[in-house]
């Protein structure tokens, strides 16, 4: 399982989003691309993906962006790839029956692989995230002294 560009963009534009929630305030485009250096049209259509999937909000007008339809805490990983990458995105489809005992194995461990990914991912949410680079923040600051 590997991290795509437009998941690792989504999830970064989430976290500016969940770290400026408790503000009430909606973020723009350009300041979310800005702190977060992704291209504004890609972070545009992105936005556009999660809006349709109700994980955010867009507001219009003069301080209009968007904000989390959430709370950050409840927004797991699992629901941002799922928005992203549709709900049967399985390893192999389920259709495709493996015609030897070893592809049979294949399929099964496959299987096992995906369910274990999705509970890491279920397990996650976006303030956990924010948490983890907060930390990671103070560490940095913590070698510079």
């Amino acid at each position: 399982m590997e991290l795509s560009c437009k998941n690792e963009y989504a999830l970064l534009a989430l976290i500016e989003l969940a770290a400026n929630y408790s503000s009430g305030e909606p973020l723009q485009i350009r300041q979310i691309s800005a702190q977060q250096q992704i291209p504004d049209r890609y972070l545009e259509q992105l936005l556009a993906t999660l809006r349709r999937c109700g994980l955010v909000r867009s507001q219009r007008g003069a301080k209009g962006g968007y904000i989390l339809a959430r709370e950050p805490w409840k927004i797991n990983l699992l629901e941002v790839m799922t928005c992203l990458d549709g709900s049967d995105a399985q390893p192999l489809e389920k259709n495709s029956s493996p015609k030897t005992v070893e592809g049979t194995i294949i399929c099964e461990i496959w299987q096992e692989a995906h369910e274990a990914a999705n509970a890491v991912l279920q397990r996650y949410t976006l303030q956990d995230l924010c948490e983890k680079r907060d930390a990671r923040q103070q560490l940095d600051i913590m070698y510079y002294i």
